[in-house]
C-alpha cells in the first residue's frame, strides 16, 4: 500500500501537469480563452491519476504504470513544442 502512496503522491502531480500542458498547447484559440478552464480542471485530472495509481495490483506497478505515463506526456510535450504544433504564445 506504501508503493502505491508514494507512487500517487510523486508522480500524481507532474502526470497531471503534463497533461493539461499538453491539452492548453494543442487547444486551438488564444490562450487567455481557456486558461481558467483548464487551471479548474487541472484539479480533478490530478485526483484521478492519483486514483488510477490504487487501480494497481502492487506499488512497483502503480510506480511502472505512473512513472511511463509521465515520460511519455513530457516527451509528447517536448515533441509538441520542437515540431511548432503548439498554439503560439503572446509575446
Amino acid at each position: 500500500m506504501w508503493g502505491k502512496s508514494l507512487a500517487a503522491a510523486l508522480l500524481g502531480l507532474p502526470l497531471s501537469t503534463g497533461l493539461i500542458g499538453l491539452i492548453a498547447l494543442l487547444w486551438p484559440g488564444p490562450l487567455e480563452r481557456h486558461t481558467l478552464p483548464l487551471l479548474l480542471l487541472s484539479f480533478p485530472v490530478w485526483i484521478g491519476v492519483m486514483s488510477a495509481a490504487f487501480a494497481c495490483r502492487s506499488g512497483a506497478r502503480a510506480w511502472l504504470w505512473l512513472g511511463g505515463a509521465t515520460v511519455l506526456v513530457f516527451a509528447a510535450l517536448y515533441l509538441v513544442k520542437a515540431a511548432g504544433w503548439a498554439t503560439e504564445l503572446p509575446a
